[in-house]
């Protein structure tokens, strides 16, 4: 089942950005790792000459792209308002070749494109245009405006911003678009892919794309302009950033912003996937119908100018794109969270650094691009990164941390050294954990709990082990092994569990992006494929005695011979449940799902599935007359009343089960 998470967790993917202690956190009290960094001494900082730096880049980014099967990336760094490094490598495209160019070549920024949308926001607030902690709906067209759904509190564009606003995140089928007759306008897939409400406001963060694009959706109908045009007036053409941009290429349509500049759309570049043997161009993936969250192109010299903007409170040589109120904001964490854990700084994700350092900014995926902007403001720097090929992530992730290494100085050997003491605390940790950025309901909400379990393991020698997927990552304690706080044994990142009747309820991560729950034993995969297989083999027994029965055994009273035709309507249901979605899993690929979900297999497989519990419902109601229906010789034998009985409790179980996990949903997938 890799693959299955390995595309669940890219349909998910506008941008890889992961609950407080039990106290409240809320609105604008600082974080304790923003207290700590106030009460830290200056940091003493050797930046390297710029020729050593790049040497040093170019070493990891090559190397990068030879053993992570990159085509090509873009780098930009900058420095107390210098430009220290600005470079292409490898590709843009491959047929024909072009190479990367950093003050040409567009790249796609996925996630890093919603700090521009937060900066709209702050800066329509700056203008009294919003209010950042009214009810949302007040700067919303009807049509779009949050429903309660239950929930008393209303959303607030604060809530969006440090993503507690409590959506569920669905991204299958309508995230992404291949087709660019297939772009709605944002008002319109607002108010069609409206998310559930499943969390309080100000609960917990969990991270919405839905959120952000409703957000931008604020400051457009605040200003009285499309979104990509109040973009384009208020902070690309100030900063002289040319060729950024939220538009796509695409051809022109009436009810949609105006598409990409052709000059711009020329030096795009493509993007690619790693087959394991070969590269693949991808055909251009659009996000224009969510743009807020997503679609903005950029180069590595615009994002440098951006990132000298935002490391000088706004300015950018003479021009002064916002106020001393926004700067202080984007200090700001939103949220009470401990330390090395990210209270997000009114929508930019607080990243922890060598040396004790906390930086700013925002990580950023679509299907084939990566992208990650760091600002580290104790050292007046900025590291910026995209690559263009899906496999990118690690050196988009790691890269700013090497270069805060070389400025700061290298950490200490790791691995880190385990603990003795945290194997007898193993069962404070262990266990099955569910992440909350995730479809709560549906199709979608099942294949998420089949692809996006995280397990907790604690190893005799003292290392906590998480495993996500594919994704294995060891842990050290960071305090005493009881008190459950963990950090990377390679790294800065870090782990923190919250203890509730001694053991982990909740899991914070330090991009706290979501917050992993212990999973119900009900969500238990090998429990639902034990009740699958034993359906199956009930009803294949079933089907097998209908045909091979001896016709003396065929004595029977009315209520059983109705009782055996659903027995074996629904035995031929199950089976082609099952089969159906055992096909739909053969034949499904990531694009499938991406852009085609659910697909008809799947549908059919809910369908059928949902028609059987049905019937298996009937045939639990019928089984107390079955069980006493009749004299000996004209009823049921024992075997044959105990194989019903059987069959029924099977049936029953992952008709439960299916129904607990969305899986009786056609409707909703």
């Amino acid at each position: 089942m890799s693959w299955l998470r390995n595309l669940a967790l890219q349909a998910c993917l506008l941008a890889m950005t992961a609950l407080a202690p039990p106290a409240p956190a809320f609105a604008q009290s600082p974080s304790a790792s923003a207290k700590a960094a106030t009460d830290r001494p200056a940091i003493q900082r050797s930046t390297p000459p710029t020729a050593e730096l790049e040497a040093y880049v170019d070493g990891i980014v090559r190397d990068s792209l030879v053993q992570d099967h990159i085509v090509g990336a873009t780098v930009a760094i900058v420095q107390d308002g210098q430009v220290l490094l600005k470079k292409g490598y490898g590709a843009a495209s491959l047929s024909p070749w072009r190479p990367v160019d950093p003050d040409r070549t567009l790249f796609r920024l996925g996630s890093v494109s919603k700090t521009f949308t937060w900066l709209t926001v702050l800066k329509e607030a700056e203008a009294g245009r919003l209010r950042l902690d009214a009810p949302i709906n007040l700067f919303l067209p009807e049509t779009v405006q949050v429903r309660d759904q239950g929930f008393p509190e209303p959303v607030t564009l604060r809530s969006l911003m440090s993503h507690s606003g409590g959506f569920e995140d669905r991204a299958l089928g309508h995230l992404f678009e291949r087709d660019p007759a297939r772009i709605r306008p944002l008002v319109i897939y607002l108010r069609q892919e409206r998310p559930r409400r499943v969390h309080p406001v100000g609960q917990l963060s969990s991270y919405s794309n839905y959120g952000a694009a409703l957000a931008g959706e604020t400051a457009a109908w605040a200003s009285g302009k499309p979104f990509e045009r109040l973009a384009e007036d208020i902070l690309f053409q100030p900063l002289g950033m040319q060729r950024t941009t939220f538009r796509e290429p695409r051809p022109f349509r009436a009810d949609l912003p105006a598409p990409m500049a052709p000059s711009l759309a020329a030096d795009l570049s493509q993007g690619f996937t790693w087959n394991g043997y070969a590269f693949s161009p991808e055909s251009f993936e659009y996000i224009g119908q969510i743009a807020p969250a997503g679609s903005a192109s950029s180069t590595a010299d615009d994002m440098a100018r951006y990132m000298i903007a935002l490391l000088d409170g706004g300015r950018l040589g003479e021009t002064q794109v916002y106020g001393e109120r926004t700067a202080r904001a984007l200090q700001t964490p939103l949220r009470l969270t401990p330390t090395g854990v990210n209270g997000w700084r009114h929508g930019f994700i607080a990243y922890a650094l060598p040396g004790g350092l906390s930086g700013f900014g925002h990580d950023g995926a679509t299907l084939t691009f990566m992208t990650n902007m760091t600002l580290v403001p104790e050292l007046g720097l900025g590291i910026f990164v995209s690559t263009n090929t899906s496999t990118g992530r690690a050196l988009t992730q790691r890269l700013a941390s090497r270069v805060v290494e070389e400025i700061v100085g290298r950490p200490t050997a790791w691995p880190r050294s385990p603990s003795a003491q945290l194997y007898a605390y193993r069962r404070l940790y262990e266990g099955r954990y569910l992440g909350t950025r995730r479809a709560y309901s549906g199709l979608e909400g099942m294949l998420e709990r089949l692809t996006g379990e995280l397990r907790v393991e604690v190893t005799p020698e003292g290392r906590l082990v998480t495993r996500e997927g594919g994704r294995l990552q060891t842990w050290v304690p960071e305090g005493p092994a009881n008190a459950g706080r963990f950090i990377s044994d390679t790294g800065w990142e870090r782990r923190i569990f919250i203890l509730e009747g001694g053991r982990t309820s909740q899991i914070l991560t330090s991009l706290n992006t979501q917050v992993y729950e212990r999973a119900p034993f009900w969500s238990r995969k090998d429990l639902l494929a034990g009740a699958a297989g034993a359906t199956g083999l009930a009803a294949l027994l079933t089907l097998a005695f209908a045909i091979f029965r001896s016709r003396r055994d065929f004595r029977q009273t009315a209520i059983q011979a109705r009782a055996g035709l659903l027995q074996g309507l629904q035995s031929i249901l199950w089976l082609s449940a099952i089969a159906l979605a055992a096909a739909w899993g053969a034949v499904t690929r990531e694009s499938d799902l991406i852009f085609d979900w659910p697909g008809l297999l799947l549908l059919a497989a809910s369908a059928c599935a949902l028609v059987a519990t049905f019937l298996t419902v009937a045939c639990a109601a019928l089984l107390p007359l079955v069980l006493r229906s009749g004299r000996r010789v004209d009823s049921w034998s024992a075997l044959r009343r105990a194989g019903f009985t059987a069959t029924v409790v099977v049936s029953l179980v992952l008709s439960l089960l299916l129904g607990l996990w969305g899986g009786l949903s056609p409707w909703a997938g």
